[in-house]
């Protein structure tokens, strides 16, 4: 499983999952690995155990089902892992910048390291108006509004552009780790300390172990 698993039942509890979880689960778990185009719905009916019926009742569509698991990517990538493993590790705007690269190092190295599901969606789905296009950029709009958050922390002029500059840095690595570079988030991470001190940002010494 990758390491933002969609998980539907607290652990420890004895509750069954509702259908609508475990399509949402299985959902998860194959679009994220495998995109989603070439996820069919007869794939999510299989893994979830549920009738076509009831997987129609709560997404009459296909897209409905991809835009819900987008949403919920990005609860759990974005929110849940990211944004709150850089919080936890760190405590000054540049070492927090610079942490998210030493938390993309863990997840790239990871047997079951299944790269950026927003990069993969705006490669499936490129024509602009596709409401998975569309919903896709405000999910890679919410990432950079973190990062902007943070350059505005540490009191950069043009926090916007540094924060798009930051994000191509972060998913270019993403990229070049999907691609059989296990270094990439390391190399991102140097390529990152330039871009810090041409900003003048402290690296700073807030990295937590």
């Amino acid at each position: 499983m990758n390491a933002h698993r969609s998980k539907s039942v607290a652990p420890g509890s004895t509750r069954l999952a509702t259908a609508r979880e475990r399509i949402d689960r299985t959902a998860y778990e194959l679009f994220s690995r495998h995109g989603i185009r070439a996820v069919g719905i007869d794939a999510v009916i299989a893994g979830s155990g549920v009738a076509k019926q009831t997987l129609y009742r709560h997404y009459p569509s296909k897209n409905d089902l991809a835009l819900a698991f987008l949403r919920r990517r990005e609860e759990l990538w974005t929110r849940t892992w990211l944004e709150r493993e850089v919080e936890r590790r760190a405590r000054t705007p540049g070492a927090r910048l610079l942490v998210i690269f030493d938390t993309f190092d863990k997840w790239f190295r990871r047997p079951d390291f299944e790269a950026c599901s927003f990069i993969k969606v705006l490669f499936e789905h490129g024509e602009r108006g596709d409401p998975l296009r569309d919903a896709t950029v405000r999910h890679i709009e919410t990432v950079r509004s973190f990062i902007r958050q943070l350059a505005e922390d540490a009191d950069v002029r043009d926090a916007d552009g540094f924060a798009r500059q930051w994000q191509m840095l972060m998913m270019g690595s993403i990229v070049a780790a999907y691609a059989g570079d296990p270094d990439a988030a390391r190399r991102a991470k140097e390529i990152g300390r330039l871009l810090l001190a041409r900003n003048g940002i402290a690296p700073g010494n807030g990295a937590r172990a």
